[in-house]
């Protein structure tokens, strides 16, 4: 069977995880995007973030769009759609805003930082691995994902089950990624097997061509290509690192780090948040397991 192009790829994930409807409307039944109860009269003393969103009357988000399952702009609607995308609606709905009135902003990964700072953006969501390096800079509410370097492979692959099975295959991710450097730091794999190229997708499209064996990332990452291709691929589900995605926020903001970690809890134990999971990256086939909030 012919291969889609990238194009398609990606327009079929996203298709796959939202029906078209206005921004933050209910896409289906699965995925509660614009079904969250928007509270009222909230209150979040002591937040200087939380006042400017107050006095402007919307929230300005940051997310990624290249993600599908995760941030994913469609083309075509520039619609937005994935765990990321709902878990960022859920947060404006407990923060008592109404989801339709999120303006969505991509940021890439180099300047989320500088985006918090300067106000750019009220709070970001977009595969933001928590760690020490960036908490100088900012802040982080969660984690609300942890997930850790895996493996994709097709459906039927049996021959791959971890890291350790993968000598002799062909390997691919991102160009100077930390997953590829993995890889190859370990030798999991011979260096000629290792294949690079300056985005996921195009990895995908090799392993559905069948030029490689296996594409690495984040496990995340890597559900939301699965469930873009359902039947197609699978994740192996044997993670070799990990990264605890959070909910970036300005440094000195402890009153909306708080308030953010204390909807998550809610989330977690009330089923918003497994719902959100089940209607995007749980169309891969893969199961998640609930992350615990880190509170400081």
């Amino acid at each position: 069977m012919r291969v889609r192009t990238l194009a398609a790829v990606l327009l079929t994930g996203a298709l796959a995880l939202t029906a078209c409807g206005k921004e933050g409307s209910p896409t289906d039944t699965a995925a509660p995007a614009g079904l969250f109860e928007v509270a009222k009269d909230v209150k979040v003393d002591g937040s200087p973030t939380f006042e400017k969103i107050k006095s402007r009357g919307s929230l300005i988000v940051g997310v990624k769009e290249d993600q599908p399952g995760l941030g994913y702009k469609d083309p075509t609607t520039n619609k937005y759609s994935g765990f990321d995308i709902d878990i960022a609606r859920l947060i404006s709905a407990k923060l008592g805003f109404d989801p339709e009135k999120i303006q969505f902003k991509t940021i890439q990964s180099a300047a989320r930082e500088q985006a918090l700072i300067n106000g750019d953006v009220d709070y970001y969501v977009g595969t933001y691995t928590i760690n020490a390096g960036r908490k100088e800079k900012v802040s982080f509410a969660g984690p609300y994902f942890v997930a850790g370097q895996d493996l994709l492979v097709k459906k039927d692959n049996a021959d791959i089950t971890g890291p350790e099975t993968l000598k002799g295959k062909k390997v691919c991710s991102v160009t100077g990624s930390t997953p590829i450097k993995k890889i190859r730091d370990n030798n999991y794999t011979e260096p000629e097997n290792i294949l690079e190229f300056q985005g996921y997708s195009q990895c995908v499209t090799k392993l559905l061509n069948g030029e490689v064996d296996a594409v690495t990332t984040d496990d995340a990452i890597l559900k939301g290509y699965a469930a873009a291709e359902e039947g197609k691929l699978k994740v192996v589900g044997k993670t070799f690192s990990s990264e605890p995605y959070g909910i970036g926020l300005p440094k000195d903001d402890k009153a909306l780090r708080d308030k953010v970690n204390d909807i998550l809890q809610a989330s977690l134990d009330g089923g918003d948040w497994q719902k959100i999971y089940d209607g995007t990256l749980g169309k891969s086939g893969s199961t998640a397991t609930k992350p615990t909030i880190d509170r400081y």
